[in-house]
């Protein structure tokens, strides 16, 4: 008998959350992302670090199917983003870095709304959008509009939109970026409980001491090219720090010797 192979479209049993190959985004003659390889393993809290402009946003965004790719191949909970990416978006949380959200709406209804567009139903999302407010201390101000929230109310608003349906994935563009530290503390808490129960956090953050205490693994990206990668242990021999590391990866900080005025 022939031997019998599965669709190429079916998920791949054990496979990585995140598998890059050869990615590529491209913008005239510019390599925003030039050749990136990267796996994420299921069940981590992966750190994904860089300098501005290195590529860390617009990697997640296409990881987020918010873009496309120039070329390469993503693969996410064993889809190819190419042929099933609706089956990808299902499983993902998302927190993009300008919180994508609507700005006429108040927060209950986005998160509510959210719900909806995963499926659960009007009486469950509403249920749950009620206790995603008090959870993250909105509740407070139920009847304000997102446009008046202030950028930490918003960030928090849109971790919890990406929380309603129970994702498998977290993709999250700097999540505590003008967050309080009260609220960066209930943030933390929860993507931690998060990966206990079995899902992947894939993070940027340019505040590395957030990234050294929550992450498993860690990855940095300089001129759109992954430099280093490797989990905390492996990356921190000896006293090193990860923001040493860091520094010592993508250059050190300029002198301010030349400023004269300065001194």
């Amino acid at each position: 008998m022939p031997e019998l192979s599965l669709p190429s479209d079916l998920p791949i049993a054990d496979a990585p959350a995140i598998a890059v190959r050869s990615l590529y985004k491209t913008y005239g003659e510019k390599h925003a992302v030039n050749g990136l390889n990267l796996t994420v393993p299921r069940g981590c809290f992966y750190g994904f670090l860089g300098p501005n402009g290195a590529g860390k946003t617009t990697t997640i965004r296409m990881l987020m199917g918010l873009i496309p790719v120039t070329s390469g191949e993503i693969e996410i909970l064993g889809f190819r983003m190419s042929r099933n990416s609706l089956d990808i978006r299902r499983r993902l949380g998302l927190v993009p870095d300008d919180t994508l959200l609507f700005d006429h709406l108040t927060g209950g209804e986005f998160i509510e709304f959210v719900g909806r567009l995963y499926g659960l139903s009007r009486s469950e999302s509403h249920e749950r959008s009620l206790e995603l407010l008090a959870l993250f201390e909105l509740d407070g101000n139920a009847r304000k509009l997102i446009a008046e929230y202030s950028k930490g109310m918003r960030k928090r608003c849109a971790m919890a939109a990406a929380l309603i349906h129970r994702p498998q994935l977290f993709l999250m563009d700097e999540p505590f970026e003008g967050v309080d530290a009260v609220g960066a503390r209930l943030m933390k808490n929860i993507l931690i409980d998060q990966v206990r129960r079995g899902a992947t956090i894939f993070l940027t953050s340019h505040v590395l001491d957030v990234v050294e205490r929550l992450c498993d693994r860690v990855a940095i990206i300089h001129e759109g090219q992954l430099v280093v990668e490797g989990s905390m242990e492996e990356l921190r021999q000896g006293r090193e720090t990860l923001e040493e590391l860091f520094v010592r990866t993508v250059g050190g900080a300029p002198s301010t010797e030349n400023l004269e005025w300065l001194a």
